[in-house]
C-alpha cells in the first residue's frame, strides 16, 4: 500500500513563534515534518480546528497533516506555535475575530509525518459554552515527539465557582453569551498552558511537566497561575 503523501495545511489561522535564543539547533519549522530534538531547541507543531469527525478517516483518527482527511478543503483553520523545549509556556489563540463554533469546536494538537503524533480531539465550544483553558503535554522519546495528550484537573480550578460549568466533570466552561465576540464582556481567547515530558536526543530528562505538577506547592505557582488563568479567572470579576 502506498504512503499517503502529507502536507501542511494551507488555512492557517495564525502563526506564533515563542522567541529561541541561539541554542535552537532545530532546522525544521514545518509541522509535517519529522525531527528530533534536543533541550532548548525550538520545535514546531501545529493546533487544527474542526468538527470531531473531520479528523476521523474510517474510524481511525489521523494527524491533520494526512491528505485523506480533506482539510484544507473542508471548515478548518490551523495555528502554528514554536516553543521552546522543556520551558514551560502559555500559548494564546485570539478570539476577537476567530470562532471556534464557525470552524467545528474541536482541536487537535500534531506535528510530524512518518512519526506523526496527535492528539484526541478536545472539545473548544459549541453555541452554549466556550473552554478557554488548557493544559497540552509533549511526550518526546530520544527528541522524538511520542505523544501529545491533553491533561485536565476534574474541575479543580472552578470547582465551587458559580459563574463556571463543569463539562462532563473534566473541564471548565464559560457561557458563550458572556465572551466579547458575543456582545459580552469577557475576554475569551484560548489559553494553552504547554509542558514537555520524556527525553531528548541526547537522553537529557524533560521536566517542564513535573515542574508544573510540582509548581502548584508554592505560591510562586500563583504568580504564573494569574497568567495561565487570566482568560477564566478574570471572568469571575462580573458577578
Amino acid at each position: 500500500m502506498a504512503v499517503p503523501k502529507l502536507y501542511f495545511l494551507s488555512l492557517t489561522l495564525a502563526v506564533m513563534a515563542v522567541l529561541v535564543s541561539g541554542e535552537d539547533k532545530n532546522p525544521v519549522y514545518s509541522p509535517c515534518r519529522d525531527t528530533k530534538i534536543e533541550k532548548n531547541d525550538g520545535f514546531t507543531f501545529g493546533i487544527a480546528f474542526a468538527s470531531r469527525s473531520s479528523f476521523f478517516f474510517n474510524s481511525s483518527q489521523l494527524s491533520p497533516c494526512d491528505r485523506r482527511l480533506s482539510l484544507s478543503s473542508g471548515n478548518s483553520q490551523v495555528a502554528v506555535f514554536r516553543p521552546k523545549v522543556d520551558e514551560i509556556s502559555l500559548l494564546t489563540i485570539n478570539t476577537s475575530s476567530f470562532s471556534p463554533v464557525s470552524y467545528g469546536g474541536y482541536m487537535v494538537a500534531f506535528a510530524g509525518s512518518k512519526y506523526a503524533a496527535r492528539s484526541p480531539p478536545a472539545f473548544v465550544a459549541n453555541s452554549t459554552y466556550i473552554i478557554t483553558s488548557f493544559t497540552l503535554v509533549l511526550e518526546f522519546k530520544q527528541g522524538r515527539l511520542n505523544n501529545l495528550y491533553w491533561k485536565r484537573d476534574g474541575c479543580a480550578s472552578c470547582n465551587g465557582k458559580s459563574s463556571f460549568v463543569c463539562l462532563s466533570s473534566q473541564d471548565c466552561a464559560i457561557k458563550a453569551s458572556n465572551c466579547k465576540n458575543q456582545g459580552g464582556s469577557v475576554d475569551c481567547s484560548l489559553g494553552i498552558q504547554l509542558a514537555f515530558s520524556g527525553t531528548d536526543k541526547h537522553y537529557t530528562v524533560l521536566n517542564s511537566w513535573y515542574e508544573v505538577s510540582n509548581l502548584r506547592q508554592y505560591s510562586l505557582y500563583g504568580l504564573y497561575s494569574n497568567l495561565r488563568d487570566s482568560l477564566t479567572s478574570q471572568y469571575n470579576k462580573f458577578f
